[in-house]
């Protein structure tokens, strides 16, 4: 099993001062520490999850281009980026600089979005759930086109949403044969039909039903023609080792549980990371120990 830091708000002590300081500091230690990769939220406000609507919470793209420049071997995401949030073009766009910049360690981490008071409070596209699904698929068939090659598909593309006269995408990304798409969420209807078709990881939260959903995604890639050991099934988690590292047996044995129902990537909040002490804890105990899960 691999492990990734991922950074869901940035409500710190210190507060903006800091900021910068503190999450060198933490993917940093992070990348020390033995983590594979390491992802941010696309979100623009805090949430009740993170500390209320008015905690701090920094744009995706932009963290994602500060650590990749304070890091050297990590793979780098959102979870996951909303596609209605982001024109399909520059999305593809944005990821190959990222990409390119970081030595080919980004990924395209996407979902259909969640958040509506966010979007309407800050003005940013959230149709229906319908038309959210619609434009999360064209814009992986987009960013394909653009990615296709050595020089991408540059024929217009065209469909519901999206109209691309050109896709030119220079420079090319590094990863080939394109950066890796992981489509974020459990959904039988359409989640995961689209991870089936398109994806090479998918993001299914941990519960007792993720066998029945892996199982399903097995079935949906035999249809469509897909190795299903090829998708790496990835969750998302909070890793609390205590502040003395007095939890980290019971975060061992969820961990092992996850294993279990086949997740291979767990990607975890690291509870008080800021003190970077837990992210120390997780490298000397817990990322070992999982290896072999």
């Amino acid at each position: 099993m691999k492990l990734g830091l991922h950074i869901a708000a940035t409500n710190w002590r210190g507060g903006p001062e800091r900021l910068g300081k503190t999450v060198a500091h933490a993917v940093e230690a992070a990348e020390a520490a033995g983590f594979d990769a390491i992802s941010v939220t696309d979100h623009v406000w805090g949430s009740s999850y993170t500390g209320g609507v008015e905690a701090s919470q920094v744009e995706a793209y932009t963290t994602l281009g500060f650590i990749a420049a304070r890091t050297q071997r990590v793979r780098l995401l959102t979870l996951a980026t909303a596609a209605s949030y982001r024109h399909a073009g520059l999305l593809a766009k944005t990821v190959t600089t990222l990409d390119v910049l970081s030595g080919g360690r980004a990924m395209l981490g996407i979902g259909a979005g969640d958040y509506s008071d966010e979007a309407q409070g800050l003005g940013l596209p959230f149709p229906s759930a319908t038309e959210r699904y619609e434009q999360l698929e064209e814009t992986v068939q987009a960013c394909l086109r653009m990615w296709h090659g050595q020089s991408g598909d540059q024929r217009p593309f065209r469909s519901k949403h999206i109209n691309m006269a050109r896709p030119l995408n220079a420079p090319q990304s590094l990863s080939r044969p394109h950066p890796p798409i992981l489509i974020a969420g459990g959904g039988e209807r359409r989640t995961l039909p689209l991870v089936a078709r398109y994806a090479d990881a998918c993001n299914i939260p941990p519960s007792p039903e993720l066998p029945q959903k892996l199982e399903l995604l097995k079935r949906l890639c035999d249809d469509a023609g897909r190795d299903y050991n090829a998708i790496e099934k990835t969750a998302p988690f909070a890793f609390d080792v205590g502040a003395d590292g007095s939890k980290v047996p019971e975060l061992l044995g969820r961990l092992r549980w996850l294993g279990s129902l086949g997740v291979q990537t767990v990607f975890g909040w690291v509870v008080g990371v800021d003190d970077i002490r837990p992210i120390e804890v997780m490298g000397h105990e817990v990322i070992p120990a999982v290896a072999e899960v």
